[in-house]
């Protein structure tokens, strides 16, 4: 058997065989540093990064490898907003130098490292477009994406951002109703850049739906509620949601709008499974990952969740064509013993900004801290 069998044979391989691109949830330098990202390149099929101001805050906050910037940075007498830029987009930039190979190779469509606009921003349409800009002019890789939230004030920033060329990253998609209007706003995007004389081939963006976190929600509410039919519905909910949103996906990008713009070079905007690790220890710890595989779509998943999926997860091929009234099935059980998807999907949308603004309030610290100390 030859070494190219024995990797068809790997789970991380099946997974991509069967359309999946697999994306790491986490960036570090030292993980940058210590060739970590070339080794999951290589042994694990990674072909893509996802960032966010928890990820950073983390990375920021251990050893020693931002030292020798922040002295630099420092000496210059930066202040720490000018600080976190300068780090983050060094980190972004160099990955997306280590995955050049892979965003050449699969042309454009893989090799990307996401990097997100402040969130303290998600509510200021004007501000995201303008903090998208500047780091897409600042970092300066064809296979960078400028993450987004998707927020009410977010949806037209997406709009503006693709219409000026920007690759996007859509985070913090929760509902369908949402998903929808982001969709729009990529059409809407792509429509601007054409008329701007915009090449549509360069431009490239993925919809980041999160999944974990609904079942967390959703299980919560189900158990106060308490019934056997409420008991028997728990942990389906978000599996269910990212179904649809697949469903949804296929059919708006068949309609007439969607086809001339692809007839025009567009990129068709590939749903993303976000929150894919397992928070509750009684479930598989694989399972937002084997039950989303379809063709053409990205799951960017921790370090942790894409170990288990390497030692033992099952692809047995297509877990979401084909479930579509299951899904809907489960989610109208779930209306019929009280659990309201919107106000759901409302909460964790919230949630999900608030929790990004109290990371970067913890990054800022963590900078300031060090910022004070190379001073010193």
């Amino acid at each position: 058997m030859s070494i190219t069998d024995t990797k068809a044979e790997t789970p991380t391989a099946a997974l991509s065989a069967a359309g999946v691109s697999i994306w790491l949830d986490d960036l570090s330098r030292e993980r940058i540093k210590g060739h970590g990202l070339e080794k999951l390149i290589a042994e694990r099929d990674v072909v893509g990064v996802t960032t966010n101001p928890t990820i950073f805050a983390s990375a920021l906050s251990k050893g020693e490898a931002y030292d020798e910037q922040v002295r630099e940075i420092a000496a210059a007498g930066k202040d720490v907003a000018e600080a976190i830029f300068e780090i983050t987009t060094a980190d972004v930039g160099n990955a997306a130098d280590i995955f050049k190979d892979v965003f050449e190779q699969s042309a454009g469509y893989d090799g990307r490292v996401s990097i997100e606009v402040s969130p303290e921003l998600a509510h200021d349409t004007e501000a995201t477009v303008a903090e998208a800009k500047r780091l897409w002019t600042t970092i300066d890789k064809p296979n960078v994406m400028i993450k987004i939230p998707a927020t009410v004030e977010g949806v037209p920033a997406i709009a503006a951002a693709i219409g000026a060329g920007i690759s996007v990253n859509v985070t913090l998609i929760f509902s369908l109703e949402r998903y929808a209007a982001v969709i729009d706003a990529y059409f809407e995007g792509l429509e601007q850049a054409a008329k701007a004389g915009i090449d549509l081939s360069t431009i490239h963006s993925v919809a980041s739906f999160f999944v974990s976190r609904v079942d967390t929600e959703v299980d919560k509410r189900l158990t106060a509620i308490g019934s056997d039919e409420a008991t028997a519905l728990k942990s389906k909910a978000a599996i269910a949601n990212a179904r649809l949103a697949y469903k949804l996906f296929v059919e708006r990008f068949a309609t007439e709008r969607a086809i001339a713009l692809q007839e025009q070079g567009a990129n068709r905007q590939r749903p993303l499974w976000a929150s894919t690790g397992v928070k509750d220890p009684n479930l598989p710890d694989t399972l937002y990952v084997t039950e989303l595989v379809t063709h053409g779509v990205v799951n960017t998943m921790p370090e942790k969740t894409l170990e288990a999926v390497a030692d033992h997860g099952a692809v047995d091929g297509d877990t979401v064509v084909g479930n579509y009234d299951d899904a809907q099935q489960v989610l109208d059980r779930l209306a019929a013993v009280g659990i309201d998807i919107d106000d759901v999907t409302a909460l964790l949308e919230r949630e999900g900004v608030e929790k990004f603004i109290a990371s970067w309030h913890e990054l800022t610290d963590t900078v300031t801290a060090a910022l004070d100390a190379a001073a010193r």
